[in-house]
């Protein structure tokens, strides 16, 4: 079970959120981990890659230096252990709000941290089944990478535990693993053209990357205005 307000994962039993006090009992901003049934994946998509690359550009050109610091921070980070998944998933949570006009400060990009379990075993599980499909001939490691690249969004923005979240992630991509599979690697062509500027790219076009993403899941999903809210 997940607070609504402060999005911490709780014990299904208690009573109070012992992050914020807030009542869970018949609470409307009190919800479990949602089962997969709850959210009907959309009937079809229509990927734009470009389009998306071009928008997460606008947010994060936008608001260029508190991306980059991001960016360091999370490289720096990036060595200790299991944290990668609530990292990504603090990114996503900066960028819901900024995309709906909500106020945003720098520890939002902590908040990932609210959802440490899900995002972590979610990461471990990605990272287990690209390897495997890399393994045979990369593209279906692509593919399955590409599969699962909402997980992080339907976590943070649906409440759902990690086996859910990559299930529903999976049910957008299957409606077009082609195009998805492009954006992804449009998204890590981006990247390597930060990597060949020295490095100091990165702290723009992982930021980019990440922003592309959660705004081709609110064009594709849409936002649970509730959950932006309470982040």
């Amino acid at each position: 079970m997940f607070c609504h307000r402060c999005g911490t994962q709780l014990k299904p039993d208690l009573q109070f959120c012992t992050n914020c006090g807030q009542s869970l009992a018949g609470s409307p901003i009190a919800s479990s981990v949602a089962p997969p049934t709850n959210w009907v994946p959309p009937a079809s998509v229509q990927v734009a890659a470009g389009h998306w690359i071009g928008a997460g550009w606008d947010l994060v050109k936008a608001d260029m230096g508190t991306y980059a610091l991001a960016a360091l921070v999370f490289f720096l980070l990036c060595g200790v252990p299991l944290i990668q998944g609530a990292l990504i998933a603090g990114f996503h949570i900066y960028t819901m709000k900024k995309m709906m006009g909500r106020r945003t400060d720098f520890g939002d990009f902590f908040k990932g941290f609210n959802f440490f379990i899900p995002t972590l075993v979610a990461a471990l599980l990605i990272g287990a089944f690209t390897a495997i499909g890399t393994v045979f001939c990369i593209i279906p490691g692509l593919v399955v990478a590409a599969a699962l690249q909402f997980t992080y969004l339907f976590i943070v923005d649906k409440r759902m535990d990690f086996w859910p979240a990559m299930q529903a992630s999976h049910a957008v991509v299957k409606l077009d693993y082609f195009g998805f599979t492009m954006f992804l690697i449009l998204a890590f062509l981006v990247n390597v053209l930060g990597l060949l500027c020295l490095l100091v790219g990165l702290l723009v076009t992982v930021p980019l990357t990440i922003a592309a993403t959660t705004v081709a899941y609110k064009e594709i999903v849409g936002f649970d205005p509730q959950t932006v809210d309470a982040l």
